[in-house]
């Protein structure tokens, strides 16, 4: 009987006759074992990662550089501290447990949630100064936010709708709770909040009148101002849209009410929303932590094209599995990992990522050096980290090629519907 090595060792030697195309041994020889599908499940369970490096791994794959990571944690934070600011991380991104609990470890004083299951996680997790940044409709929802108020009497959530208002009073009411809300204005993004001005007045007066309401304070985001190319232009589009949520929090502190919290802002804007001396009390920066290549695009203060204040730190790592055509090959990445032609493969600007159907994907080129060979591994740096994220339930992490630990993603879009 063959060993595993041997094997392997045999398998490398067949593939030099496919043929006369140059490919690369489909199984290298590496000088060690692999790994069984089987023993790399009981390794992660174990939390044994010796000897377990990111080609081990099944591909496609969630794989996070530690140590680009780790550093996009402290500038974040550290940029937050020198200005002044707050950070109250935003956890849609990754999706995290274990990433929401070291951004605030590395300083954020919260964190922001998309939906109520990522709220329901992070809680879990020991997360304190929860955010949810949406507006609770309907009974579901209702009873949820119930069950977190008493978990943590500092949990946060949006109103937008004098109609939610009075039906939160009523429903806290019978409760015998108290609910902390912030008033959501639209400023610019067109999906939902108040308008700024006389209409954030408004509502922050009712929830006010409100017995079992406490007003935290107002919020506002604009996805145009954290995407908009050219720093100078980014601050003028977030400037221009902070400037609107301004206008609802100098009414209200001339009406008497008190606002203590303002927030907003985002990775793209960070460094332009931290230094006005009227605006936000806090981020929301989320995709700081793990950035995409969407980010790469919009520019750096210093006049740089790409964005070079955080580093890539997710990628989806894939195998080249088809190779028959010229300056052309498939991979195991597909629309299953929402893989898209604005990502890039890191590392090789000469490399062109394509759709090619659910499980493939397609990399091209004109002029490669050197061409990607059968069996060669890429890590694709993903345009939409939200959507790519949400079709894995972990990442590898990694210091270099070696795996040194794994972060769940526990709060898909499935748990929310549970």
């Amino acid at each position: 009987m063959l060993s595993r090595r041997s094997f392997l060792s045999t398998a490398a030697a067949g593939s030099a006759l496919i043929g006369s195309r140059s490919v690369a041994p489909v199984m290298a020889a590496t000088g060690r074992s692999s790994y069984s599908h089987a023993e790399l499940e009981w390794k992660v369970k174990r939390h044994d990662f010796a000897g377990l490096t990111k080609h081990d791994l099944p591909t496609p794959n969630l794989v996070l550089d530690k140590d680009a990571f780790d550093k996009n944690l402290q500038t974040m934070a550290s940029h937050c501290k020198e200005h002044g600011i707050g950070l109250r991380s935003h956890v849609k991104v990754h999706r995290s447990p274990e990433i929401g609990m070291l951004q605030i470890k590395s300083g954020a004083h919260g964190l922001c949630c998309a939906t109520i299951s990522e709220c329901e996680i992070m809680m879990d997790a020991g997360a304190p100064g929860i955010l949810w940044t949406c507006q609770p409709v309907g009974p579901n929802k209702f009873s949820r936010i119930l069950a977190l108020i008493k978990k943590d009497p500092t949990f946060m959530f949006a109103v937008e709708d004098p109609i939610i208002v009075d039906q939160l009073e009523a429903f806290a009411a019978a409760e015998k709770v108290t609910f902390n809300v912030v008033v959501d204005n639209d400023i610019g993004i067109g999906r939902q909040g108040v308008m700024p001005g006389t209409e954030g007045l408004e509502l922050s007066q009712r929830v006010m009148k409100a017995k079992h309401l406490r007003l935290g304070g107002l919020m506002g985001y604009s996805g145009a101002a954290s995407h908009a190319k050219g720093w100078k232009h980014r601050s003028e589009v977030s400037n221009d849209q902070v400037g609107r949520l301004m206008e609802s929090v100098r009414l209200c502190r001339k009406a008497g009410i008190p606002v203590e919290i303002v927030t907003g802002g985002s990775t793209g804007s960070y460094n332009i929303d931290s230094q006005r001396k009227d605006g936000l009390t806090e981020l929301q920066a989320g995709s700081y932590a793990l950035m995409d290549s969407n980010y790469y695009h919009i520019g750096s203060q210093d006049g740089s094209e790409s964005y070079n204040d955080f580093g890539i730190a997710l990628t989806v790592l894939t195998t080249v599995i088809s190779k028959h055509y010229p300056k052309k090959v498939s991979v195991d990445a597909g629309n299953k990992s929402m893989t898209q032609p604005t990502d890039m493969v890191k590392g090789r600007p000469d490399l062109r990522v394509e759709r090619a159907g659910a499980e493939y994907g397609r990399i091209l080129w004109d002029e490669a050096d050197p061409e990607p060979k059968l069996g060669d591994q890429f890590d694709i740096v993903l345009s939409n980290l939200d959507m790519s994220v949400n079709c894995f339930d972990r990442m590898f992490v990694c210091k270099g090629d070696q795996v040194v630990d794994v972060y769940t993603v526990l709060a898909r879009s499935g748990p929310s519907q549970h």
